[in-house]
Protein backbone atom coordinates (compact mmCIF):
# COMPACT_ATOMS: atom_id res chain seq x y z
CA UNK A 1 0.00 0.00 0.00
CA UNK A 2 1.01 3.55 -0.81
CA UNK A 3 2.10 6.10 1.76
CA UNK A 4 -0.25 8.96 -0.10
CA UNK A 5 -3.13 6.23 -0.20
CA UNK A 6 -3.05 6.50 3.87
CA UNK A 7 -2.41 10.31 3.77
CA UNK A 8 -4.91 11.42 1.68
CA UNK A 9 -7.83 11.23 4.62
CA UNK A 10 -5.87 13.72 6.43
CA UNK A 11 -5.05 16.06 3.42
CA UNK A 12 -8.91 16.28 2.85
CA UNK A 13 -9.73 16.04 6.83
CA UNK A 14 -7.53 18.81 7.79
CA UNK A 15 -8.61 21.31 4.99
CA UNK A 16 -11.32 21.77 7.10
CA UNK A 17 -10.33 21.99 10.49
CA UNK A 18 -10.95 26.12 10.34
CA UNK A 19 -14.62 25.99 8.95
CA UNK A 20 -15.55 22.35 9.86
CA UNK A 21 -17.68 21.51 6.79
CA UNK A 22 -17.42 17.91 6.43
CA UNK A 23 -17.46 14.76 8.67
CA UNK A 24 -14.37 12.03 8.52
CA UNK A 25 -16.63 9.68 8.22
CA UNK A 26 -17.66 11.54 4.75
CA UNK A 27 -14.84 12.17 3.45
CA UNK A 28 -12.75 8.85 2.57
CA UNK A 29 -11.82 9.03 -1.26
CA UNK A 30 -13.03 5.96 -3.10
CA UNK A 31 -9.97 3.83 -3.45
CA UNK A 32 -7.84 4.92 -0.93
CA UNK A 33 -6.92 3.37 2.57
CA UNK A 34 -7.63 4.32 6.22
CA UNK A 35 -4.41 3.58 8.19
CA UNK A 36 -5.04 0.23 10.05
CA UNK A 37 -1.18 -1.62 10.78
CA UNK A 38 1.05 -0.08 12.89
CA UNK A 39 3.65 0.46 9.96
CA UNK A 40 0.47 2.42 8.29
CA UNK A 41 0.34 4.84 10.86
CA UNK A 42 4.39 5.41 11.31
CA UNK A 43 3.80 6.75 8.29
CA UNK A 44 0.67 8.81 8.82
CA UNK A 45 2.62 9.96 11.93
CA UNK A 46 6.40 10.17 9.61
CA UNK A 47 4.22 12.84 7.64
CA UNK A 48 3.00 14.39 10.73
CA UNK A 49 6.78 15.33 11.84
CA UNK A 50 8.00 16.18 8.20
CA UNK A 51 5.20 19.28 7.90
CA UNK A 52 5.60 20.96 11.40
CA UNK A 53 5.96 24.54 9.61
CA UNK A 54 8.99 26.78 10.00
CA UNK A 55 7.70 29.68 11.81
CA UNK A 56 9.88 29.72 14.29
CA UNK A 57 12.53 30.70 11.90
CA UNK A 58 10.01 33.13 10.07
CA UNK A 59 9.26 34.91 13.11
CA UNK A 60 13.04 35.63 13.30
CA UNK A 61 12.78 37.99 10.89
CA UNK A 62 10.80 40.34 13.95
CA UNK A 63 13.64 40.07 16.64
CA UNK A 64 16.65 41.56 16.87
CA UNK A 65 18.98 39.12 15.24
CA UNK A 66 18.37 39.82 11.72
CA UNK A 67 19.24 42.50 9.16
CA UNK A 68 17.62 43.19 5.62
CA UNK A 69 19.80 45.26 3.70
CA UNK A 70 19.60 46.96 -0.03
CA UNK A 71 21.50 43.64 -1.69
CA UNK A 72 17.96 41.45 -1.05
CA UNK A 73 16.86 40.27 -4.05
CA UNK A 74 12.91 41.38 -5.18
CA UNK A 75 11.67 38.13 -4.18
CA UNK A 76 12.89 37.90 -0.79
CA UNK A 77 12.37 42.13 -0.69
CA UNK A 78 8.29 41.01 -1.13
CA UNK A 79 8.72 38.33 1.35
CA UNK A 80 10.21 39.05 4.52
CA UNK A 81 10.31 43.10 4.41
CA UNK A 82 7.24 43.69 6.24
CA UNK A 83 7.71 40.98 8.43
CA UNK A 84 11.04 42.08 9.29
CA UNK A 85 9.56 45.96 9.84
CA UNK A 86 6.49 44.86 11.72
CA UNK A 87 4.12 45.93 8.74
CA UNK A 88 1.05 43.58 10.05
CA UNK A 89 -1.26 46.37 8.24
CA UNK A 90 -1.07 46.49 4.60
CA UNK A 91 1.57 44.09 3.96
CA UNK A 92 2.72 42.94 0.82
CA UNK A 93 0.38 40.82 -0.91
CA UNK A 94 3.03 38.34 -1.45
CA UNK A 95 4.52 38.48 2.11
CA UNK A 96 5.28 35.25 3.67
CA UNK A 97 2.56 33.75 5.32
CA UNK A 98 2.21 32.33 8.56
CA UNK A 99 1.35 28.36 8.22
CA UNK A 100 -1.22 28.14 10.71
CA UNK A 101 -3.49 25.84 8.56
CA UNK A 102 -0.39 23.60 8.53
CA UNK A 103 -0.38 23.42 12.41
CA UNK A 104 -4.08 22.01 12.71
CA UNK A 105 -3.19 20.20 10.10
CA UNK A 106 -0.62 18.25 12.19
CA UNK A 107 -2.77 18.70 14.86
CA UNK A 108 -5.11 16.56 13.47
CA UNK A 109 -3.04 13.63 12.51
CA UNK A 110 -1.70 13.48 15.87
CA UNK A 111 -5.46 13.82 17.39
CA UNK A 112 -6.05 10.52 15.15
CA UNK A 113 -3.35 8.75 16.38
CA UNK A 114 -4.36 9.16 19.62
CA UNK A 115 -7.91 8.21 19.22
CA UNK A 116 -7.01 5.11 17.25
CA UNK A 117 -4.83 3.42 19.97
CA UNK A 118 -7.05 0.23 20.24
CA UNK A 119 -7.59 -0.44 16.96
CA UNK A 120 -4.08 -0.35 15.86
CA UNK A 121 -3.39 -3.76 14.30
CA UNK A 122 0.26 -5.64 13.62
CA UNK A 123 2.60 -4.14 16.12
CA UNK A 124 4.04 -4.58 19.47
CA UNK A 125 2.33 -2.76 22.59
CA UNK A 126 5.60 -0.90 23.55
CA UNK A 127 5.68 0.13 19.11
CA UNK A 128 2.01 1.27 19.34
CA UNK A 129 2.63 3.37 23.15
CA UNK A 130 5.62 5.03 21.47
CA UNK A 131 3.56 6.72 18.39
CA UNK A 132 0.27 7.59 20.85
CA UNK A 133 2.81 9.65 23.04
CA UNK A 134 4.85 10.74 20.26
CA UNK A 135 1.49 12.12 19.05
CA UNK A 136 0.50 14.10 22.40
CA UNK A 137 4.17 15.40 21.95
CA UNK A 138 3.38 16.73 18.96
CA UNK A 139 -0.11 17.90 19.93
CA UNK A 140 1.61 19.97 22.83
CA UNK A 141 4.05 21.65 20.96
CA UNK A 142 2.13 22.53 18.12
CA UNK A 143 -0.36 24.45 20.46
CA UNK A 144 3.04 25.69 22.11
CA UNK A 145 4.49 27.46 18.97
CA UNK A 146 1.09 28.82 17.89
CA UNK A 147 0.39 30.30 20.99
CA UNK A 148 4.08 32.32 21.27
CA UNK A 149 3.17 33.45 17.73
CA UNK A 150 -0.41 34.32 17.66
CA UNK A 151 -1.40 34.63 21.44
CA UNK A 152 0.48 37.76 24.16
CA UNK A 153 2.91 35.80 26.31
CA UNK A 154 1.95 33.88 29.18
CA UNK A 155 3.17 36.56 31.83
CA UNK A 156 2.19 39.69 29.82
CA UNK A 157 -0.99 38.88 30.31
CA UNK A 158 -3.58 37.99 32.62
CA UNK A 159 -3.96 34.44 31.15
CA UNK A 160 -7.24 33.43 32.79
CA UNK A 161 -9.35 36.14 30.46
CA UNK A 162 -6.98 36.60 28.11
CA UNK A 163 -7.81 34.99 24.24
CA UNK A 164 -5.23 32.91 22.51
CA UNK A 165 -5.63 30.07 19.91
CA UNK A 166 -7.96 27.54 19.66
CA UNK A 167 -7.15 23.98 20.87
CA UNK A 168 -7.56 21.13 19.06
CA UNK A 169 -7.95 18.08 20.92
CA UNK A 170 -9.76 15.61 18.94
CA UNK A 171 -10.28 14.47 15.15
CA UNK A 172 -13.58 15.65 14.47
CA UNK A 173 -14.02 18.47 11.41
CA UNK A 174 -17.13 19.50 12.27
CA UNK A 175 -17.19 21.56 14.50
CA UNK A 176 -16.32 25.39 13.74
CA UNK A 177 -12.73 26.08 16.16
CA UNK A 178 -13.11 29.38 18.69
CA UNK A 179 -10.20 30.71 20.64
CA UNK A 180 -9.14 29.05 24.23
CA UNK A 181 -7.41 31.52 26.59
CA UNK A 182 -3.75 31.70 27.52
CA UNK A 183 -4.51 29.49 30.58
CA UNK A 184 -6.50 26.98 28.94
CA UNK A 185 -3.58 26.42 26.53
CA UNK A 186 -0.97 26.04 28.59
CA UNK A 187 -2.72 23.97 30.97
CA UNK A 188 -4.00 21.62 28.00
CA UNK A 189 -0.29 21.85 27.16
CA UNK A 190 1.30 20.30 30.02
CA UNK A 191 -1.38 17.65 30.64
CA UNK A 192 -0.03 16.86 26.99
CA UNK A 193 2.93 16.34 28.16
CA UNK A 194 1.99 14.72 32.08
CA UNK A 195 0.33 11.85 29.29
CA UNK A 196 2.68 11.51 26.56
CA UNK A 197 5.39 10.51 29.40
CA UNK A 198 3.36 7.42 30.51
CA UNK A 199 3.55 6.30 26.69
CA UNK A 200 6.91 7.43 25.63
CA UNK A 201 9.13 4.13 26.07
CA UNK A 202 12.07 5.02 23.25
CA UNK A 203 15.43 6.33 25.14
CA UNK A 204 17.11 7.47 21.79
CA UNK A 205 16.46 7.08 18.41
CA UNK A 206 19.10 6.06 15.87
CA UNK A 207 20.42 9.76 13.95
CA UNK A 208 18.24 10.50 11.03
CA UNK A 209 15.46 9.25 13.57
CA UNK A 210 15.81 11.69 16.06
CA UNK A 211 13.46 14.11 15.10
CA UNK A 212 10.77 12.00 16.69
CA UNK A 213 9.84 12.36 20.43
CA UNK A 214 11.76 10.48 23.00
CA UNK A 215 11.27 9.54 26.56
CA UNK A 216 13.56 12.84 27.52
CA UNK A 217 11.80 15.06 25.56
CA UNK A 218 8.66 15.41 27.72
CA UNK A 219 10.75 16.45 30.32
CA UNK A 220 13.03 19.00 28.05
CA UNK A 221 10.17 20.67 26.99
CA UNK A 222 8.40 21.11 29.91
CA UNK A 223 11.47 22.85 30.90
CA UNK A 224 10.69 25.34 28.44
CA UNK A 225 6.76 25.49 28.73
CA UNK A 226 7.08 25.88 32.70
CA UNK A 227 10.25 28.75 32.34
CA UNK A 228 7.74 30.28 29.61
CA UNK A 229 5.21 30.48 32.70
CA UNK A 230 7.80 31.66 35.23
CA UNK A 231 7.36 28.55 37.13
CA UNK A 232 10.72 28.84 37.88
CA UNK A 233 10.54 25.54 40.69
CA UNK A 234 9.30 23.11 37.69
CA UNK A 235 11.47 24.55 34.76
CA UNK A 236 14.38 24.02 36.94
CA UNK A 237 13.48 20.60 38.20
CA UNK A 238 12.31 19.25 35.05
CA UNK A 239 15.71 21.02 33.03
CA UNK A 240 17.71 18.97 35.67
CA UNK A 241 16.07 15.81 35.37
CA UNK A 242 17.24 16.10 31.74
CA UNK A 243 20.70 17.12 32.31
CA UNK A 244 20.71 14.13 34.76
CA UNK A 245 20.51 12.26 31.68
CA UNK A 246 22.12 14.39 28.65
CA UNK A 247 25.04 16.71 29.46
CA UNK A 248 27.18 16.45 26.64
CA UNK A 249 27.79 19.94 25.24
CA UNK A 250 28.81 20.18 21.55
CA UNK A 251 32.39 21.00 20.75
CA UNK A 252 32.02 23.31 17.84
CA UNK A 253 35.03 23.58 16.28
CA UNK A 254 34.02 19.90 15.06
CA UNK A 255 30.21 20.45 15.18
CA UNK A 256 27.54 22.71 15.33
CA UNK A 257 25.05 22.14 18.41
CA UNK A 258 21.95 22.55 16.30
CA UNK A 259 23.39 19.88 13.79
CA UNK A 260 20.87 16.84 14.11
CA UNK A 261 23.83 14.13 15.10
CA UNK A 262 25.21 16.63 17.50
CA UNK A 263 26.05 15.28 21.06
CA UNK A 264 23.73 17.94 21.90
CA UNK A 265 20.61 16.60 20.47
CA UNK A 266 17.24 15.45 22.09
CA UNK A 267 14.78 16.00 19.48
CA UNK A 268 16.03 17.22 15.77
CA UNK A 269 12.57 18.00 14.18
CA UNK A 270 12.55 21.86 12.89
CA UNK A 271 14.52 23.02 9.92
CA UNK A 272 14.61 26.78 11.84
CA UNK A 273 16.45 28.47 9.57
CA UNK A 274 15.79 27.38 5.98
CA UNK A 275 17.64 28.09 2.38
CA UNK A 276 15.59 30.97 1.71
CA UNK A 277 15.58 32.73 4.75
CA UNK A 278 18.84 32.13 5.19
CA UNK A 279 19.78 33.68 1.58
CA UNK A 280 17.12 36.51 2.37
CA UNK A 281 19.36 37.64 5.68
CA UNK A 282 22.30 39.18 6.90
CA UNK A 283 23.19 38.89 10.98
CA UNK A 284 22.32 41.84 12.81
CA UNK A 285 25.58 43.83 13.06
CA UNK A 286 24.35 44.71 17.25
CA UNK A 287 23.49 41.60 17.42
CA UNK A 288 26.89 40.36 16.15
CA UNK A 289 28.29 42.92 18.81
CA UNK A 290 27.00 40.72 21.72
CA UNK A 291 29.92 38.03 20.97
CA UNK A 292 33.29 38.71 22.79
CA UNK A 293 36.42 38.11 20.70
CA UNK A 294 37.28 35.11 22.61
CA UNK A 295 34.12 33.34 21.61
CA UNK A 296 34.20 31.34 19.45
CA UNK A 297 30.91 31.03 17.55
CA UNK A 298 31.90 34.44 16.08
CA UNK A 299 33.24 31.80 13.47
CA UNK A 300 31.53 28.54 14.24
CA UNK A 301 28.26 30.48 13.74
CA UNK A 302 29.07 33.49 11.40
CA UNK A 303 30.94 34.05 8.20
CA UNK A 304 31.78 37.90 9.15
CA UNK A 305 32.87 39.25 5.50
CA UNK A 306 32.50 42.78 6.53
CA UNK A 307 31.63 44.86 9.46
CA UNK A 308 28.04 45.68 7.07
CA UNK A 309 28.16 42.09 5.70
CA UNK A 310 27.63 39.39 8.15
CA UNK A 311 26.19 35.94 6.94
CA UNK A 312 24.70 32.85 9.19
CA UNK A 313 26.46 29.58 8.77
CA UNK A 314 23.85 27.48 11.23
CA UNK A 315 21.38 27.34 9.02
CA UNK A 316 20.17 26.81 5.14
CA UNK A 317 19.95 22.97 4.83
CA UNK A 318 18.23 19.95 7.07
CA UNK A 319 21.55 19.34 8.39
CA UNK A 320 20.77 21.97 10.73
CA UNK A 321 17.32 20.57 12.31
CA UNK A 322 16.95 21.18 15.90
CA UNK A 323 13.65 21.78 18.57
CA UNK A 324 15.57 20.82 21.83
CA UNK A 325 19.15 20.29 22.87
CA UNK A 326 21.02 19.99 25.88
CA UNK A 327 22.40 23.90 25.81
CA UNK A 328 18.58 25.41 25.96
CA UNK A 329 18.43 22.86 29.45
CA UNK A 330 21.50 24.34 30.80
CA UNK A 331 20.62 28.03 30.14
CA UNK A 332 16.73 27.06 31.29
CA UNK A 333 18.35 25.55 34.65
CA UNK A 334 20.94 28.32 34.95
CA UNK A 335 17.85 31.38 34.80
CA UNK A 336 15.34 29.11 36.70
CA UNK A 337 17.49 28.89 39.59
CA UNK A 338 18.65 32.44 39.21
CA UNK A 339 14.87 33.16 39.76
CA UNK A 340 14.80 30.78 42.62
CA UNK A 341 17.74 32.27 44.24
CA UNK A 342 20.22 29.86 44.07
CA UNK A 343 22.73 32.25 42.30
CA UNK A 344 25.16 29.72 42.74
CA UNK A 345 23.42 26.80 40.61
CA UNK A 346 22.63 29.29 38.25
CA UNK A 347 26.59 30.54 38.00
CA UNK A 348 27.75 26.92 37.72
CA UNK A 349 24.92 26.07 35.07
CA UNK A 350 26.48 29.04 32.74
CA UNK A 351 29.89 28.34 33.20
CA UNK A 352 28.94 24.54 32.35
CA UNK A 353 28.42 25.83 28.76
CA UNK A 354 30.86 28.89 29.09
CA UNK A 355 33.79 26.79 29.28
CA UNK A 356 32.98 25.07 25.74
CA UNK A 357 32.25 28.48 23.90
CA UNK A 358 35.47 30.93 24.53
CA UNK A 359 39.19 30.57 23.54
CA UNK A 360 40.63 30.42 27.14
CA UNK A 361 37.87 27.61 27.90
CA UNK A 362 36.21 30.15 29.74
CA UNK A 363 39.09 31.06 32.49
CA UNK A 364 37.94 34.90 32.04
CA UNK A 365 34.40 34.34 32.30
CA UNK A 366 34.57 32.07 35.06
CA UNK A 367 36.22 35.00 36.76
CA UNK A 368 34.22 37.54 35.44
CA UNK A 369 31.15 35.72 37.02
CA UNK A 370 32.53 35.29 40.47
CA UNK A 371 32.54 38.97 40.36
CA UNK A 372 29.06 39.70 39.39
CA UNK A 373 26.30 41.04 41.09
CA UNK A 374 22.86 38.79 41.44
CA UNK A 375 21.28 41.23 38.58
CA UNK A 376 24.71 41.74 36.44
CA UNK A 377 24.44 37.76 36.70
CA UNK A 378 20.96 37.43 35.05
CA UNK A 379 21.75 39.90 32.97
CA UNK A 380 24.91 37.38 31.23
CA UNK A 381 22.85 34.34 31.81
CA UNK A 382 19.92 36.30 29.20
CA UNK A 383 22.98 37.48 27.25
CA UNK A 384 24.90 34.31 26.65
CA UNK A 385 21.27 32.31 25.86
CA UNK A 386 21.08 34.99 23.33
CA UNK A 387 24.68 33.91 22.06
CA UNK A 388 24.37 30.53 21.86
CA UNK A 389 20.53 29.74 20.71
CA UNK A 390 21.04 32.31 18.05
CA UNK A 391 19.34 31.13 14.86
CA UNK A 392 17.43 28.73 16.50
CA UNK A 393 14.02 29.74 16.90
CA UNK A 394 14.35 31.27 20.58
CA UNK A 395 14.78 35.11 20.23
CA UNK A 396 11.74 35.92 19.42
CA UNK A 397 10.03 34.25 21.95
CA UNK A 398 12.33 35.80 24.66
CA UNK A 399 12.27 39.35 23.89
CA UNK A 400 8.45 38.35 23.67
CA UNK A 401 8.57 36.64 27.11
CA UNK A 402 10.59 39.40 29.05
CA UNK A 403 11.32 42.83 28.32
CA UNK A 404 9.70 43.03 25.04
CA UNK A 405 12.06 46.27 24.52
CA UNK A 406 11.67 49.10 21.87
CA UNK A 407 13.82 47.75 18.55
CA UNK A 408 14.54 50.26 16.12
CA UNK A 409 15.79 49.64 12.55
CA UNK A 410 15.92 51.40 8.80
CA UNK A 411 15.63 50.67 5.63
CA UNK A 412 16.86 52.36 2.32
CA UNK A 413 16.71 55.61 4.68
CA UNK A 414 13.38 54.85 6.14
CA UNK A 415 13.21 54.01 9.90
CA UNK A 416 10.77 51.31 11.75
CA UNK A 417 10.30 51.17 15.18
CA UNK A 418 8.64 48.22 17.56
CA UNK A 419 8.07 50.31 20.38
CA UNK A 420 8.45 48.31 24.42
CA UNK A 421 5.60 46.77 25.02
CA UNK A 422 3.93 46.79 21.35
CA UNK A 423 0.99 44.71 20.58
CA UNK A 424 3.09 43.56 17.56
CA UNK A 425 4.82 41.65 19.38
CA UNK A 426 2.04 39.38 19.29
CA UNK A 427 1.44 38.21 15.96
CA UNK A 428 -1.89 38.49 14.20
CA UNK A 429 -3.89 35.04 13.44
CA UNK A 430 -3.31 34.82 9.15
CA UNK A 431 -6.36 36.91 7.42
CA UNK A 432 -6.98 33.66 5.46
CA UNK A 433 -7.73 31.58 8.26
CA UNK A 434 -10.11 34.17 10.25
CA UNK A 435 -11.71 34.33 6.72
CA UNK A 436 -12.55 30.76 6.86
CA UNK A 437 -13.47 31.07 10.27
CA UNK A 438 -14.38 34.48 11.59
CA UNK A 439 -14.70 33.84 15.00
CA UNK A 440 -11.25 33.87 15.25
CA UNK A 441 -10.90 37.93 15.06
CA UNK A 442 -13.06 37.64 18.26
Amino acid sequence: MKFNNIFAIAMVAAASLLSGCDSFLDIKPVGKVIPTTAPEFRSLLTEAYTTVPDDRGLASFRSDEVLLDATISSNDLNSYLDIWRWNDDGADENTASFSWRQFYHVLFIANYVIESENMITDGTRDEIRQMVGESYMLRAYMHFILANLHAPAYQSCDPATTKAIPLKLDSDVEGVLSRNTVEEVYTSILSDLTTAETYLNVAEWDKGYNYRFNIISADALRSRVNLYMENWKEAFEASERVLEERNEIADISAKLPNEYDSPEMIVALEQVMTAQYTRALKVDRNFFAIYENSDLRRKAYFNRISASNILLLKGGSNTYSCSLRVGEMLLNSAEAAWHLGNYTHAADRLLQLQRKRYADNGAAKEAAVADMQPDQLLQEIMNERARELAFEGHRWFDLRRTTRPRIERSFKGETFILEENDPRYTIRIPSEAITANPGLAD
